[in-house]
């Protein structure tokens, strides 16, 4: 009984020193090991989200714009992030969702509109997608060369639903003969 006694005793002892240097129980600042809280404001996560995005990670992409519409509520800013991950991820039924959401919250907000066209468009719609980009593209005043591509070719789907856009083949160069060549492309 004496034995557990002492190993209590110099147990509490040690407890006792180390909480009375300087840096406490925590880390020091030389310390190899991570520190604990952070300090200050966070990263802003829909920053964090756009970055994802550029990078190809949308699903962390999307979990940042979740993260920041945790800190800063529903805004059209996020919910348009959110709309446009889950857009590249496929999840066409939820990104209309978040994106009719986005435009009925701040309907002057261009890239809700044209993402929902861009969503539109991929569901078959071309007649609505049609007139949503008639939207963006009215709010934009025109500026934005891929919002007038989106709105030609959701109006050529619209007039002819069988419309496929030309394909980007690649070319072939064939030398025939002394300086003539002819053209042709990979199937």
């Amino acid at each position: 009984m004496g034995l557990s006694f002492r190993a209590l005793g110099a147990a509490l002892s040690l407890c006792l020193l180390a909480a009375c240097m300087s840096g406490g129980l925590g880390a020091s600042k030389g310390s190899p090991f991570a520190p604990g809280a952070a300090e200050g404001d966070g990263v802003d996560g829909l920053l964090v989200g756009h970055r994802l995005m550029e990078a190809g990670e949308y699903e962390l992409a999307l979990k940042a714009y979740y993260r920041a519409a945790a800190e800063k509520g529903a805004t059209v800013d996020v919910l348009s992030a959110i709309g446009s991950a889950d857009l590249k991820l496929g999840r066409l039924g939820q990104a209309e969702q978040i994106l009719r959401r986005a435009t009925e919250k701040d309907e002057r907000f261009v890239p809700a509109w044209n993402n929902l066209g861009v969503v539109l468009m991929e569901q078959g719609h071309p007649a609505e997608a049609a007139r949503v980009f008639q939207i963006a593209y009215g709010l934009d005043s025109g500026d934005s060369d891929s919002i007038r591509q989106n709105l030609r070719l959701a109006l050529a789907k619209k007039e002819k639903p069988d419309y496929d856009p030309p394909t980007d083949r690649p070319f072939k160069l064939v030398r025939r003969g002394v300086g003539e060549y002819l053209l042709l492309t990979e199937q």
